[in-house]
């Protein structure tokens, strides 16, 4: 990481990463469209409820790619501390009755007029710019606990402790990972992250038992037959839903569980609803298209001539294939209900903006990069 490379001229964006954005927003504006009519119509009266809005935040959330694509990404790099600052009183402001709105149990959204949106999600790529400055900056002395890992360790709890008091512990995990694994492209010392996990994991093991609705969505997963229609349905529904898409699907706009069978199905199990209608050749090409993801936005974050890019690469593409990967499994039945969303496929509003205005800062890094 402390080696420098000389940048070379800047050329075009990826137009890898570029084709791969639209296609997973092209297939999610047909796949939200497909999963939500009956609902929307059952729900608003408006068969196209959900498209439009789809419509709406894919359209706003381009126009968030298109500008941070042109704005050079070292300039990001002075607004990591204020931006954090502004994060983490969002954080704290969503938590207060009268400017957090509450919906089923969680505080996570403030009413900004006619357009909630979720602070953290602005968090998220917050906390991944923030990352990348700091750790930057500290690369020569990283390795070491107490001078290079320790500060950005403490910024993690407070996000962490105040996300999860809304709570969202999709989120809240979420940032974590994606801020251990740029720890590590940094630097860090393999021992002392280690350490922190055997010390971590027993703590998030007794945060979910202390509440026993927590445990039972945690441990649905294992046994989703034992309650099918409590803390199993879920589960139950979205296998059901992927077993009988079959190799080539039941055909697009045909799925029986968005017959309000299957819970938030053009949000958190819309791949299922992909697995049904499309079916493995669908799902799998779904997959393929985050793998390209990955695989191109390391390849750039390797050509990349200084370590604030490399990081800010790094931690982009980390988190998109992260939440790509919790949700496919936990609509699989692989992991347990989490809240995650299907990047740049699931209906969402501020998810959708935050997630493009990233990717564009990916693009913008790829004009730096050596790569071609």
């Amino acid at each position: 990481m402390n080696r420098e490379r000389k940048p070379r001229a800047n050329h075009s964006p990826d137009t890898v990463i570029f084709l791969i954005t639209l296609a997973l927003l092209s297939i999610g504006v047909v796949m939200v469209f497909s999963a939500s009519s009956v609902s929307a119509r059952t729900v608003f009266g408006d068969t196209y409820y959900f498209l439009k809005r789809q419509l709406a935040w894919a359209g706003l959330g381009i126009l968030a790619m298109i500008i941070t694509m042109q704005i050079d990404y070292k300039g990001w790099q002075k607004l990591a501390w204020p931006a954090l600052i502004v994060a983490l009183l969002l954080l704290v402001a969503v938590l207060i009755p009268g400017f957090g709105v509450a919906i089923r149990g969680s505080r996570r959204w403030i009413d900004i007029g006619p357009i909630p949106f979720q602070p953290s999600e602005v968090a998220k790529i917050v906390m991944v710019l923030f990352m990348a400055s700091f750790l930057a900056n500290r690369t020569e002395r990283i390795h070491q606990f107490a001078r290079g890992l320790l500060q950005p360790l403490i910024i993690l709890g407070i996000v962490f402790v105040l996300i999860v008091l809304e709570p969202d512990f999709g989120t809240a995990g979420t940032i974590a990972a994606v801020s251990v694994v740029m720890m590590y492209v940094a630097g860090a010392s393999i021992t002392h992250l280690l350490s922190l996990a055997a010390i971590g994991v027993p703590g998030l093991c007794a945060m979910i038992i202390v509440a026993p609705y927590r445990a039972r969505r945690f441990l649905a997963f294992l046994h989703p037959w034992e309650d099918p229609l409590g803390s199993g349905f879920h589960i139950i529904q979205s296998l059901l839903a992927l077993g009988s898409g079959g190799l080539f699907g039941v055909g697009l706009g045909r799925s029986r569980q968005k017959f309000l069978y299957l819970p938030m199905q053009h949000t958190d199990f819309i791949f299922a609803i992909i697995g049904e209608e499309l079916g493995f050749v669908g799902a799998a090409s779904v997959l393929i298209l985050y793998f390209l993801f990955a695989w191109r936005g390391l390849r750039i974050a390797i050509a990349t001539p200084d370590a604030f890019g490399k990081l800010l690469a790094v931690g982009i593409t980390t988190m998109i294939v992260f939440q790509a990967i919790v949700n496919i499994g936990v609509v699989s039945g692989t992991l347990p209900i989490t809240g995650i969303t299907l990047p740049l496929v699931s209906s969402g509003g501020s998810s959708m903006v935050t997630t493009l205005a990233a990717i564009g800062v990916l693009l913008n890094i790829s004009k730096h990069s050596t790569l071609r």
